[in-house]
C-alpha cells in the first residue's frame, strides 16, 4: 500500500517500539541473507554509541526505514543500518535516506563516505542505489576484510 504523505527524516527514537521492531527486522534480514560471520549490522546498543548518528524516515505516522552514519575519523564516515520496510520499497525511501546521510557527511566536512554490504539477490537493489549515487567499489577500510560475499564501496565527497 502506498502512503502519499511527504517523507520526514528525524533522529531515531530508541524508546519507540516501532523503531525497535524495524531494527529487529533489519538484523534478522541480514542474518537470513548472509553467510555466518559476515553480518556487520549494528544492534540496538551499537547504534547508541557516541560516534553514531541514527535517523528514521516516516510518511505521516508510518515508519518507513532507517539509516545511520558512523564517524571513523574527522574526514571519514560510514553508512550503517540502511533499511527500508518491505511495504515502502520502490517509493524513494532509500534514496531519501541516502541523500540525507550524504548531506550530513558533507556538512561534517568528511572527505570520504564508505559502506560495507553483501552480495546476492537480497542486496542488488541497495548496490544499484549506491552505484547510482556515485559510490565506487574499492579497498577495505576500518576492520573489514574483503571476501567473496561482501562489497566495500566509497564515495569521495
Amino acid at each position: 500500500m502506498r502512503h502519499n504523505y511527504p517523507m520526514k527524516i528525524t533522529l531515531g527514537n530508541f524508546d519507540d517500539p516501532r523503531v525497535k521492531a524495524l531494527l529487529t527486522y533489519h538484523l534478522e534480514g541480514m542474518h537470513a541473507n548472509s553467510p555466518p560471520g559476515h553480518v556487520f549490522a549494528l544492534d540496538w546498543s551499537g547504534l547508541q554509541k557516541p560516534d553514531i548518528s541514527f535517523w528514521t524516515i516516516w510518511k505521516g505516522d508510518a515508519l518507513c526505514g532507517c539509516g545511520a552514519l558512523k564517524q571513523h575519523s574527522p574526514s571519514h564516515g560510514e553508512i550503517k543500518s540502511m533499511r527500508v520496510l518491505q511495504q515502502f520499497l520502490g517509493q524513494g525511501v532509500g534514496k531519501a535516506m541516502l541523500l540525507h546521510i550524504i548531506g550530513e557527511a558533507r556538512a561534517r566536512d568528511y572527505r570520504r563516505l564508505s559502506l560495507e554490504t553483501g552480495s546476492g539477490a537480497a542486496f542488488e537493489a541497495a548496490l544499484k542505489l549506491y552505484e547510482a549515487h556515485g559510490f565506487q567499489y574499492g579497498e577495505t577500510f576500518a576492520d573489514y576484510e574483503k571476501t567473496e560475499f561482501n562489497n566495500l564501496m566509497h564515495l569521495d565527497l
